[in-house]
């Protein structure tokens, strides 16, 4: 399918990339602007005319030529004379059997089927690219938003520390110790307004402008196992229907096809030629006259290779390797395939438990702190106490964003390695993410 009139189609819904919002949006913009879909629909158009060129070779070839000659002759004891001639003619040639050609065409046409899954296999790895670029800005705002509160707890900390210092409640330990917490927790949150920022910059190479305004997923989500599957059922489809590998089947094909022409260099070829002629002669010698001439002639030739250097045989050796190369690439495909398939539903699976358990860290973090935030003000807990419990928290916020969208992300993977990744499949995740993500940050920008 053209991207062409989806590009044309996005110009007018989307006329600025501020509009687009949620991961459907930022997809179709990738699908107009990715860089890698574009050389795979490329490569897919120069595969497929392969196939066009081999067939043209077992198709009737036709040429025509026309020529004018002038000529001066001057030998001594003859006299001098100049000459004029015209010609023209046309010939046909049809190939009638070549198994050698037969052959490529067949390995072309196969070629030909590989590249349209090779070009479906790129429309999924964009949709995963996409996913992962958009998830990942969104781990990054989740992620500055908690180093930005988490550099604010510090510095109340550590205000709080040195004031206790002034009326001599508290050590110069106490202080110290905030304060090197304070400038680690700002310095966290420079890394992680940096990275959101590197972030931002892969989405846009991906789309090819800049995206702002995402959308992320809301506090209350909770993960979902796709219904009625298994982990063997996921295999068996994705065996069945996965792009990479049926377009390593195809290569394989091709490659015995190849085998074939490689072996047709020791069979006869028989082909059919015809040819009209017609000319005209001019001579300036005196006593001679201009002379007329046309012609027709055609026939079949039978061409039986007697013995080529040994080269015939050295192809055939090479196609032989060649072929066994492509099943061996096909085995290991299919043998990555079924790993990765299994893995991905193995970690979505995990995936559910793993987003409750981080939800579950950060609540008992966040209890964990305001207990010993009421522990301090009574004093039973020290400043030491509260960073340390600031700092987990810190971490499990962290460490829950990134399983939440991980699991979104095995999600669109699994279907990926199943060969049923589609628009719907972004679409229905997109529905799962309805708040403002970037109304986490504070009011310092990130830059785009």
């Amino acid at each position: 399918m053209s991207r062409r009139p989806l590009a044309l189609a996005l110009a007018l819904a989307l006329p600025s990339a501020a509009n687009a919002t949620d991961l459907m949006q930022t997809y179709e913009l990738a699908r107009a602007g990715d860089t890698t879909l574009s050389i795979a629909e490329s490569t897919r158009l120069i595969d497929k005319e392969g196939a066009v060129q081999a067939r043209a070779l077992l198709l009737p070839q036709i040429t025509g030529s026309a020529g004018y000659d002038l000529t001066h002759s001057s030998r001594p004891g003859n006299p001098t004379g100049d000459g004029k001639s015209r010609s023209y003619g046309a010939s046909l040639s049809q190939t009638i059997f070549d198994w050698s050609r037969i052959a490529d065409l067949r390995g072309q046409r196969a070629i030909s089927q590989a590249a349209d899954y090779d070009l479906a296999s790129a429309n999924n790895d964009l949709i995963t690219r996409t996913s992962a670029a958009y998830f990942n800005v969104l781990i990054g705002i989740e992620s500055l938003a908690a180093a930005e509160t988490n550099e604010a707890a510090s510095k109340k900390q550590f205000d709080y520390a040195q004031k206790r210092l002034d009326v001599g409640l508290a050590p110069i330990t106490d202080v110290h110790e905030a304060r090197a917490q304070y400038d680690s927790a700002r310095a966290n949150t420079i890394l992680a307004r940096n990275s959101l920022d590197d972030s931002y910059r892969a989405l846009a190479e991906i789309t090819g402008q800049p995206i702002s305004g995402l959308k992320g997923l809301p506090d209350d989500f909770r993960p979902e196992l796709p219904a009625e599957q298994n982990a063997q059922a996921w295999v068996d489809r994705a065996v069945e229907q996965n792009p990479d590998l049926k377009s390593a089947q195809y290569v394989l094909e091709s490659a015995q096809h190849g085998v074939s022409s490689a072996r047709a260099g020791h069979y006869p070829t028989l082909s059919f030629r015809g040819a009209y002629s017609n000319g005209t002669d001019w001579d300036s010698v005196p006593g001679t006259l201009s002379q007329d001439g046309e012609g027709y002639n055609w026939g079949v030739t039978l061409t039986v290779p007697i013995f080529s250097g040994g080269a015939t045989q050295s192809g055939v050796r090479q196609a032989l390797a060649q072929r066994d190369r492509a099943s061996d690439g096909l085995e290991q495909t299919r043998r990555a395939l079924i790993r990765n398939t299994s893995n991905a539903y193995q970690a979505l699976v995990a995936g559910v438990s793993e987003v409750e358990a981080r939800r579950l860290a950060v609540v008992s973090a966040q209890s964990a702190l305001d207990a010993s935030q009421v522990g301090l003000e009574v004093g039973t807990r020290t400043v030491l106490d509260v960073l340390q419990n600031q700092r987990t928290l810190f971490q499990a916020q962290v460490e829950y964003a990134q399983a939440r969208y991980n699991f979104l992300q095995n999600r669109l993977l699994l279907e990926q390695a199943a060969g049923t990744l589609d628009g719907a499949d972004v679409q229905d995740v997109n529905r799962l993410l309805t708040a403002d993500a970037e109304a986490r940050l504070s009011s310092q920008p990130v830059s785009q």
